[in-house]
């Protein structure tokens, strides 16, 4: 019998050399780029289809984790901490930011008021 070394499948090391250049990509886009907060489509898009399903499930994984700690928190005396952390932090990222925005938070700049539809 012959003894494979690695993986046999192609597809899994084509996985696994991606995943790891994401990595070691990602730190890098955020230096590279200043922030916009006028964002356009393809960042509004990707926003829709790819952060937000993922900021949902950190936030419920934070959530989960929270509950988890939350007797060794409690006695540490940091809950407060470890809430904004694991839960308030990825729920205003998630939720709280205009769609394709960097930064969590609503924005101030209205187009349209009551008082310039008279």
């Amino acid at each position: 019998m012959k003894v494979q070394r690695g993986s046999a499948n192609p597809l899994a090391r084509f996985g696994m050399v991606a995943t790891l250049g994401l990595a070691l990509i990602t730190p890098q886009l955020g230096y590279s780029q200043e922030i916009d907060e006028d964002p356009s489509a393809l960042a509004m898009a990707g926003d829709l289809i790819i952060a937000r399903p993922v900021g949902l499930v950190v936030t419920v994984v934070g959530a989960a984790a929270y509950l988890v700690s939350l007797p060794f928190s409690l006695a540490g005396g940091n809950a407060k901490k470890a809430g904004e952390t694991l839960v308030v932090g990825p729920a205003m990222t998630t939720f709280v930011r205009c769609l394709g925005c960097t930064k969590p938070g609503y924005t101030a700049n209205r187009t349209y008021t009551e008082e310039s539809a008279e």
